[in-house]
């Protein structure tokens, strides 16, 4: 990666993670799973002893506020699609991406879709950024994979936002020990 491209792509990502990962270092077990109202989406225990996140196929009216663990599920599912769509892979179906759980687990698998990510980031060419982005825009010629790496970059920016401040939230609110 040595390009101007390569490494504004990289600079912005390496910038969005050091403030994401801020909040990751900080973030207790009870983080995850505390609801600030009354309308959360969330992870559930599900039957087979794993996770199921609250779900609608129509953005509901009012929007749900999720939850960090919400979040922290919602970022694998992205991520790993568009860690395959990079790879050439079929990208996974959004019921098959599993939570790992409240704690160190999940920080564990951000960690790992963080390097997967750079490494995806340093195999990429000149010409891999300027092929046609099959996600998130399904294939529309106007976008790049390079359009892709910067959504990647904005995507995580407003989730890392949004962890951080239900985070910054429950420690205000007296819930945890901040």
């Amino acid at each position: 990666m040595d390009t101007a491209r390569h490494a504004l792509l990289r600079g912005q990502f390496d910038l969005t993670w050091a403030l994401f990962d801020y909040h990751l270092e900080r973030l207790t077990p009870e983080d995850f799973l505390w609801e600030p109202g009354p309308l959360c989406w969330t992870m559930r225990p599900a039957p087979d002893g794993g996770w199921e996140p609250d779900w609608a196929d129509t953005e509901p009216d009012p929007v749900p506020v999720p939850t960090i663990g919400w979040l922290s599920w919602h970022i694998d599912w992205w991520w790993s699609t568009a860690l395959a769509h990079a790879a050439g892979r079929t990208p996974p179906d959004r019921t098959a991406v599993a939570w790992p759980g409240a704690g160190a687990a999940t920080v564990a698998r951000l960690t790992a879709l963080r390097e997967e990510w750079r490494a995806a980031l340093d195999r990429l060419t000149e010409a891999d950024l300027d092929a046609v982005a099959p996600f998130p825009w399904q294939g529309d010629p106007a976008h790049r994979v390079s359009d892709m790496a910067a959504w990647v970059n904005a995507e995580l920016m407003k989730n890392a936002a949004e962890i951080g401040q239900l985070r910054l939230l429950r420690a205000a609110s007296g819930h945890s020990g901040e």
